[in-house]
């Protein structure tokens, strides 16, 4: 009696590492839960230079995500855009120039060809001013990093006003509300 029951337990034990193995590939097969590396950020600040949250870029194989976590804006949606220059002069943060548009395409998710580089879509602030999104950039990672971390650098803006989606080239979003400088981690 004790042969037959080695039988199966030697068989069990041969089973059941390769189901662990497969059963632990199996749980890390999808992209989203492959290992980031964050490689900028930004603390964003107000025109008043109190701080408005932070901008993260993690990098996910060849794929480059931004995350932004943000506060201190009234309710309702804001434009929100990478710029061509990494500066944030207050209070109007025009020394961040115009959106980042290494592709010279036209402004606009819906634009023929699709929207550039620095359009991004609108952050919705809530009753307490506070907003989030995370959004998957267009490109390479390679593409990303040398758009953003060229030699004037990459600001992140975030405006007034609502993001039109259409009017070329700012989206008639108003004036800069929080600017913050990406940096390279």
């Amino acid at each position: 009696m004790n042969r037959i029951q080695s039988r199966p337990n030697r068989a069990l034990r041969a089973v059941l590492p390769l189901t662990i193995t497969a059963a632990s590939l199996a749980a890390c097969s999808t992209l989203a839960e492959l290992p980031t590396e964050r490689i900028g950020s930004a603390t964003m600040m107000l025109s008043n230079g109190l701080p408005a949250g932070t901008v993260q870029l993690l990098a996910n194989g060849d794929k480059v995500t931004l995350a932004v976590a943000a506060t201190g804006i009234a309710a309702g949606p804001r434009g929100f855009h990478l710029h061509t220059k990494g500066e944030c002069t207050r209070p109007d943060f025009t020394s961040a120039g115009g959106h980042l548009n290494p592709q010279g395409r036209a402004h606009g998710k819906d634009a023929p060809g699709g929207a550039h580089v620095g359009d991004m879509p609108n952050l919705v602030f809530d009753s307490r001013q506070t907003a989030s999104l995370s959004f998957d950039l267009p490109g390479t990672r390679a593409e990303v990093e040398n758009w953003i971390f060229d030699a004037d650098g990459t600001a992140v803006i975030i405006h007034a006003g609502e993001d039109d989606y259409r009017t070329d080239p700012t989206g008639n979003a108003g004036a800069r509300a929080a600017c913050g400088v990406l940096t390279r981690n």
